[in-house]
Parts: C-alpha cells; sequence; structure tokens
C-alpha cells in the first residue's frame, strides 16, 4: 500500500465515522411514539439544527414548535423549528439570549405536551444562564480559564453545571409537567448524559460534591461571584427519572470505521473511545503502539489501524500558544516520536470539523512529514513546544478541511501501520 492509498483509507475511516453520526441517518429511529398535541422542541450543540431538520423531516405531521442553539456556521435550513446561533468554545451575549429563550420555550409547556430536546457536543457554552449573582461576562472568564486549565471534561462539566441556570437538569424542571424525551449526541469519553453539554435534563450527579478544590485549579482570574459559588456548601439535586436516547457516539463512530478497514483488508484494533489526557503524552504513547505493531506484530500484525475516540486537553500554561487544536497538537507529537519511520500514517479530527478553535477539522501525516519539514526549515519540536502545530500542518500541506460536519462524537484518531517497503 503506497502513501496515496494509505492516505485514502485514513479519509474513508474518518468520513464514515463522521457518517454514522449523521443525525439524518440516526435520529428517526430512536423518536418516541407521535404524541397526540404539542411537542415542543428545544436544543443547544453543534448538531442542533441538523438535529432539527431531521427531526421535521420525520415528523412532517406533528405540531412542531421551539428553538435550538448552534454555533455560528452549523445552521440548516427548518420550518417549523427556530434556530439561532451562538459563539463556541466562549458564550457570548447569543448564548445568553438563547438560554433564556429555551427556558421559556419549556416553561410554556402543559401537562399534555411533548418536549424533545436535542442535544449534542458544544451546548454548554451555546447555551449559557448564569446562575445568580454570576454574570456574563463573569461566565466568559470562567470559560476561557477551564479551557486553559488542563482540567479533564468531567472536571469541566462540574464546574459548568454548578454555575448555571439552565445546566445539571435544570432544563428537566423546567419543562415538568409535560413529558420530556432527549435525543443525545455523545461527544464525550464514557458518554454520560450528566457532561454532554453539562447535562440540561438530566440530574447533576456531583450536586451535593464539594467542588473548592477546583477554585485553586482555576487560579487567582476567577470571578468572586464563581468562587463563591464554588466555595459554598453544596445542595444536594432533587432525582427525577429521565427519557435519554444516545442516537450516535463514539464508540458508534469508531466501529463504522473498523468495517471500512475490515473491507481493505486491514485489521481494526479499537483502542478505546473514551481516551484522555495530554494530547502530546498521548501521541508518545500511540506511537510507542505503532512501533509494536511494526516491529512485533502487537496488538496486531500489519496491515492493521489503531482506531481510538476521547478528548484529550491540551495545558496552555503562562505564554502566548501558537495555532492548533488537540487533534493536531497530538499527530505533531506522534510525528516527533516516529521520526519518520516508514509504514506508519496517522490522522487525527474533531468529527465536528473544527479541531479548537481552528478552520481545520484536524491533519494526515505520512513518513514523508519529517524530510517535508526539514525542506521548508521549520522544526517539528518547536513548533509541538510553543502549541503551533496548525501553522506547521498548513504550511505541509497536511491539513484536513471538511467545513462544519454538523454534528460530533468527539476526536477521531487512526494510526495505520502497513509493511514497510
Amino acid at each position: 500500500m503506497n502513501q496515496d492509498q494509505a492516505q485514502a483509507l485514513l479519509r474513508d475511516m474518518f468520513d464514515a465515522a463522521v457518517g454514522a453520526a449523521d443525525p439524518a441517518q440516526v435520529l428517526a429511529d430512536h423518536l418516541p411514539p407521535k404524541p397526540q398535541g404539542r411537542c415542543i422542541v428545544v436544543g443547544a450543540g453543534k448538531s442542533a439544527a441538523a438535529m432539527a431538520a431531521a427531526l421535521e423531516a420525520a415528523w412532517p405531521d406533528v405540531d412542531l414548535s421551539g428553538i435550538v442553539v448552534t454555533r455560528h456556521g452549523h445552521q440548516v435550513p427548518t420550518r417549523r423549528i427556530t434556530v439561532c446561533q451562538a459563539s463556541h468554545p466562549v458564550p457570548d451575549a447569543a448564548s445568553q439570549d438563547a438560554a433564556e429563550r429555551i427556558l421559556a420555550a419549556a416553561n410554556a409547556a402543559g401537562p399534555d405536551d411533548l418536549v424533545l430536546a436535542l442535544i449534542s457536543g458544544g451546548g454548554s457554552a451555546l447555551m449559557a444562564a448564569p446562575r445568580a449573582p454570576l454574570t456574563l461576562e463573569d461566565k466568559i472568564v470562567v470559560n476561557r480559564l477551564l479551557l486553559r486549565s488542563g482540567l479533564t471534561i468531567e472536571d469541566m462539566n462540574r464546574v459548568r453545571r454548578r454555575l448555571s441556570a439552565i445546566k445539571g437538569g435544570r432544563l428537566a424542571q423546567a419543562a415538568a409537567p409535560a413529558r420530556l424525551v432527549t435525543l443525545a449526541i455523545s461527544d464525550v469519553p464514557g458518554d454520560d448524559p450528566a457532561a454532554i453539554a453539562s447535562g440540561p435534563t438530566v440530574p447533576d450527579p456531583t450536586a451535593g460534591q464539594d467542588l473548592s478544590w477546583l477554585v485553586d485549579r482555576l487560579g487567582p482570574d476567577l470571578p468572586q461571584a464563581a468562587r463563591d459559588l464554588l466555595m459554598a456548601p453544596p445542595q444536594p439535586a432533587a432525582a427525577f427519572d429521565a427519557d435519554y436516547r444516545l442516537i450516535a457516539t463514539p464508540q458508534m463512530s469508531l466501529l463504522a470505521a473498523a468495517r471500512v478497514a475490515e473491507r481493505a483488508g486491514v485489521t481494526p484494533v479499537l483502542l478505546g473511545d473514551a481516551l484522555e489526557g495530554e494530547a502530546a503524552q498521548l501521541g508518545i504513547a500511540m506511537a510507542g503502539i505503532a512501533r509494536a505493531t511494526a516491529a512485533h506484530g502487537t496488538p496486531a500484525p500489519a496491515p492493521a489501524v489503531l482506531l481510538s475516540g476521547g478528548e484529550t486537553t491540551v495545558t496552555i500554561g503562562q505564554g502566548d500558544p501558537g495555532r492548533g487544536g488537540r487533534n493536531t497538537e497530538f499527530l505533531l507529537s506522534l510525528a516527533v516520536a516516529l521520526r519518520g519511520q516508514p509504514g506508519i500514517h496517522a490522522l487525527a479530527a474533531d468529527t465536528d470539523g473544527i479541531d479548537g478553535t481552528e478552520d481545520a477539522a484536524g491533519a494526515i501525516i505520512g513518513p514523508d512529514l519529517p524530510q517535508r519539514v526539514a525542506e521548508l526549515g521549520l522544526d517539528m519540536r518547536a513548533a509541538l513546544a510553543g502549541h503551533d502545530s496548525y501553522s506547521l500542518f498548513d504550511a505541509t500541506d497536511s491539513l484536513i478541511r471538511t467545513g462544519p460536519t454538523l454534528t460530533n462524537v468527539n476526536d477521531f484518531r487512526a494510526v495505520l501501520v502497513v509493511p514497510a517497503g
């Protein structure tokens, strides 16, 4: 298998992973029975508009109304459900306005109505309702601190739920006594409903936990109102039953990619859909597994592809970073560790089409990357240290640009090992 064939196969696997999470293909199978009365739709996330459009197509004869919010550039046409757009990953005034309108729609539901919540990754920032006395400006500062903190997504969501008037089950409380059904696309390790968009329709499992230890992790710039809420004695949340349906998950997407590999005669090795930790450290570890595959045939003989999902982190520190997201940082670390080893190709990308805040989903590399970088007079190790992976991959024409995919099942990583020579 030459380099062009290897990289084409990697792209086919990525496309299959994204396609397995397309709301147009999967949402209808998870709908409840059609209601006799109104169906009020609320929702938030990078896939919210696409999910709303899929719902309208599946239920053309149902009295649908409501509002969802998605990221700028992720809007698709709808006829009955209002779609608004807001900022991600840091909320803005439009995020707060959307949250207020969504809460109002849920509050308007009566006991005979069905409320459908369409939830996907990104919903936490897109639907911002600061808990009093927190202000939107405070919430923006907190979000920026979280993004730079190096905290796991689980710990970030502990903070987000504690500081919100809509997350941690509060949207579900607003919809009562109407029947509430949540259709969700998971973008979090473990598919925990409390973590997807910070769990607006399920009870907060950490409501009774002390979160004061997170104050120090967020640093001295943490707004006082946020500090007070996190330091306050915790109050356990009221329990309630939630009808929560996962329509797409990282594991489903990895299995779709694995089927593509098998059809090409390549053995897929699924390393897990919930890998976390520092992106650069995971790159080093993955390089070791790839080398073992090439040298010893473990965990599988070549040709084989190492597939994984999850959400890594990039700890920026105090310096000014370059450009790049967690997927390109992972891939650059992998490339540095592999040192151009023949027969190893890799792709890492965010399934929503946007790695961090950049215009690329991720990147794709082969054994020739170190030579190409050297010919341009660039330094892979310096780029990695400066968190400037995007710039290096842009210069080497290695970026993958898909535009918004209108779904999100988190990161997709594929390391393809083929016999060298």
